[in-house]
């Protein structure tokens, strides 16, 4: 695995290459997460793809060239991004790609989708918050009142440990989730960014009409990973939206919401390596 960095207007993005693949693979991390979060998936697929895991924005080594509130408060277009993906793979000489989103990145992979189907050979999400982020989570990002109330939160770190605190009783995190979000509180930079995650990336939400049109009418794979065990995002919130797919494959692991390792590696080897009907 090798880390690289491709300056662009938007953003300074860091990603890690690893596998060997003549396919590719955009991959797309979880929350408190990074770039390397998917090299679980190099040893059984390596061979089949080269994998490309960026660290997101607000996470790890990427930087936007211009992160002052003002920007964070104005958020990211779903255009935006699409245009940082098309000049990443011009960048890296990728003519097609699957794309692969854990929880937070499920976000980014489905605008990707979205904006660029034609480019789009399978759409894997994991624990996807895409279909169904949640009423706490619209309330922070999109409600002016709520995305206020966070604004104020951030500057203090009891007050964010309290409201995680509410959300675990409620149901609406599960332990390991609220262990996630814990640690990501802990300095007034990570504060910060635990905002910024909430309000640059409102945008990214998704219009259930045109991903069902697009993944239909341009034949992209559809791979839906829930984790049984999972009170964040449940199997469940994907009932709605998958049933009005066609050929999409769903997978229930016995997992909690901190699903990405081995035992979802061979789950998804296996299910790749099987034809399509």
């Amino acid at each position: 695995m090798t880390q690289h960095f491709f300056d662009h207007s938007l953003a300074t993005l860091s990603y890690y290459k690893f596998g060997k693949g003549e396919q590719k693979m955009l991959c797309f991390h979880g929350y408190g997460m990074h770039g390397r979060q998917f090299r679980v998936l190099e040893e059984l697929l390596g061979s089949k793809f080269t994998f490309y895991g960026f660290d997101l924005f607000f996470h790890e080594a990427t930087k936007l060239k211009n992160h002052t509130l003002e920007v964070v408060k104005k958020g990211l277009s779903k255009q935006e991004l699409a245009g940082l993906i098309m000049d990443f793979c011009r960048h890296e000489r990728i003519d097609r790609f699957s794309v692969i989103g854990y929880s937070m990145g499920s976000h980014y992979a489905t605008t990707v989708v979205e904006e660029l189907p034609q480019l789009v050979d399978e759409y894997i999400v994991v624990a996807p918050s895409s279909l169904n982020p949640g009423r706490m989570v619209r309330f922070l990002s999109k409600n002016k009142l709520g995305n206020g109330l966070l604004e104020k939160l951030v500057l203090s770190k009891k007050a964010l440990i309290r409201l995680l605190k509410v959300c675990q009783a409620l149901r609406v995190v599960d332990r390991s989730g609220y262990e996630i979000l814990y640690k990501e509180i802990a300095t007034a930079e990570l504060r910060f960014n635990f905002y910024a995650c909430f309000t640059y990336l409102r945008f990214l939400e998704t219009n259930e009409s045109r991903l069902l049109e697009v993944l239909q009418e341009k034949k992209i794979r559809s791979v839906f990973i829930f984790g049984k065990r999972d009170l964040m995002y449940p199997p469940t919130i994907g009932n709605k939206f998958i049933s009005q797919l066609q050929h999409a494959e769903v997978l229930v692991l016995d997992e909690n919401h901190e699903m990405v390792n081995r035992n979802f590696a061979q789950a998804l080897s296996k299910t790749l390596s099987e034809i399509r009907a």
